[in-house]
């Protein structure tokens, strides 16, 4: 594999000028340009990019930390993003915490190490101070984190009114809420605007926590068996609801008949199964959008018009529920 130092001998200059060629740094004539990138050419040489991150102080990378890489709704946001990002002429290097604060530690000196231009955080930290001393552009997604880091988020307690005003629409007198942990943000979000419409209607409901990895099968059962006569229920994953769907057939439940189900990201696979599932969409396209545009205006010392940005959620009806 051919050096920087190949070039400069084929080309019979010296390193630092094949150096300010490729960097576009400093003058250079013509005649002696065009010898480099004859030379780079003929030696197919390809240029070190971390060695011209730590010359240039700038990579042209965006970090990205996610909480789960199973994640379906994570998995189609990072393809978005990565679409977007290539179009701004940068990379991405993404970085899956698991919610584990050792591995985001890691992740933070790699950042600093190979000279991240800006840092997308959809993970669930609470580090905010440990991402800003890297003093580089960020936003964050699904998470307003303080006033002075932009964020993007879907309206999760506009979220939760749709599918609870869906289900009261459909007739139903008693609903359950599949909800994920009611630490998150969105979850409590989504928490407020299912409440507040079921609560005026004076209708009976109740909420139970469970994990968006991996929800208990076990749990969701138990909760279903003793809830026989719930004629709704509302998840805050599509995940959970598939999960759901799978324990109300265990009960004896027909779905929308005897129970209607509505889940929360609209998943590929929620327009796959049977019955298809009726959700509430996110659309990864708009936040992935505005969370790369916004970030390389940050980088690139832009002003932005907005700091919180949240994105409205609607409503896909489909055969889970009845009306």
């Amino acid at each position: 594999m051919a050096t920087i130092k190949d070039v400069a001998k084929l080309a019979h200059v010296s390193v630092a000028t094949v150096s300010r060629v490729i960097n576009k740094k400093g003058y250079v004539n013509e005649t002696t340009k065009e010898l480099v990138y004859e030379a780079i050419k003929e030696l197919q040489y390809v240029p070190n990019e971390l060695a011209r991150s730590l010359f240039k102080k700038q990579s042209r990378i965006i970090g990205i930390i996610v909480p789960h890489l199973t994640s379906y709704y994570f998995a189609e946001l990072l393809e978005v993003i990565e679409d977007i990002t290539v179009k701004h002429n940068y990379r991405m290097m993404v970085c899956n915490s698991q919610d584990n604060k050792e591995r985001e530690t890691k992740y933070l000196q790699v950042f600093q190490q190979y000279n991240i231009d800006g840092v997308i955080m959809i993970s669930n930290t609470t580090r905010i101070q440990d991402y800003k001393s890297l003093n580089i552009p960020i936003i964050a997604i699904d998470h307003k984190l303080t006033e002075d880091v932009p964020s993007v988020t879907s309206n999760n307690t506009m979220g939760g009114r749709l599918a609870a005003q869906k289900l009261v629409d459909c007739g139903c007198k008693k609903i359950i809420h599949f909800r994920g942990p009611s630490v998150l943000l969105p979850v409590q979000d989504r928490t407020i605007g299912f409440k507040s419409v079921l609560e005026k209607l004076k209708i009976y409901n109740f909420s139970f926590d469970l994990d968006f990895k991996n929800p208990s099968q076990e749990d969701i059962q138990n909760v279903v068996n003793s809830n026989l006569d719930c004629d709704g229920i509302f998840c805050d994953s599509d995940i959970i609801a598939l999960n759901v769907i799978q324990s109300l057939k265990s009960a004896g439940k027909r779905v929308p008949e005897d129970v209607q189900v509505i889940g929360f990201d609209n998943i590929e696979l929620s327009r796959i199964i049977s019955p298809k599932l009726t959700t509430i969409s996110q659309s990864t396209a708009k936040i992935g959008q505005y969370a790369v545009d916004t970030l390389v205006k940050l980088m690139n010392k832009e002003p932005i018009e907005k700091f919180h940005v949240q994105i409205d959620v609607t409503l896909i009806d489909r055969e889970t529920t009845k009306c």
